[in-house]
C-alpha cells in the first residue's frame, strides 16, 4: 500500500469507522482517539495490508483496540445477570437510551456484530472478515445477541 492508497482508504472508511466505534463507546474523543491509533497502525503495516483487504483490517484493528480499550476503561458491563432494577432505571430514560443500556449488558464480540450488522449494515461475510470468524460463527452470534436484548428489553419494560 503507497501514500495514496493509504490516503484514499483513510477517506473512505474514516466516517464508518468511527461511527462504528461511537457506537461502541458513546464518547466521541475517545472514539477519535481509537481512529487515530488504527490509522497510525495502518501507516505502520501499510507493506503488510493488502489494499483490497484494507477495510476488514482497520475494522478489525479497530474492534481489537476497543476492547483492549474498554478492558483498561472497566466500561463495559459483562455481568448479563445484573437485574434492570439495580441500575436505577428512570421512566424518562428515550427509546435510543433503554437500546443503549441493553447493548451495554452484551459481551464486547456480539456488541460488535449487533453494531455492525444492523448500525453499520455489513455483510455476514464482511463482519466475518473483520472480527476473523466464519459465517456461521456470526450469525449464531448475532443470534444470541438478540435474544439477550430482546430479553432485557422485555425485563425493562417490565419495570415501568
Amino acid at each position: 500500500m503507497n501514500r495514496r492508497e493509504y490516503n484514499i482508504a483513510v477517506e473512505k472508511h474514516s466516517s464508518n469507522l468511527f461511527g462504528y466505534v461511537f457506537s461502541f463507546l458513546r464518547n466521541s474523543e475517545d472514539s477519535q482517539d481509537i481512529v487515530q491509533d488504527v490509522f497510525e497502525k495502518l501507516w505502520k503495516n501499510k507493506k503488510k495490508v493488502e489494499v483490497e483487504k484494507c477495510k476488514a483490517w482497520m475494522f478489525r484493528t479497530g474492534h481489537n483496540t476497543l476492547i483492549n480499550f474498554a478492558k483498561r476503561k472497566q466500561r463495559t458491563v459483562y455481568d448479563t445477570d445484573m437485574i434492570p432494577e439495580q441500575m436505577n432505571i428512570d421512566e424518562s430514560f428515550e427509546n435510543q437510551e433503554i437500546i443503549d443500556l441493553a447493548l451495554s449488558l452484551l459481551p464486547p464480540l456480539q456488541k460488535s456484530i449487533i453494531l455492525l450488522r444492523d448500525l453499520e449494515g455489513y455483510s455476514y461475510e464482511e463482519i466475518g472478515d473483520i472480527l476473523d470468524l466464519s459465517d456461521s460463527q456470526v450469525k449464531v452470534y448475532l443470534y444470541r445477541a438478540r435474544k439477550k436484548i430482546k430479553k432485557q428489553l422485555g425485563d425493562l419494560t417490565k419495570i415501568q
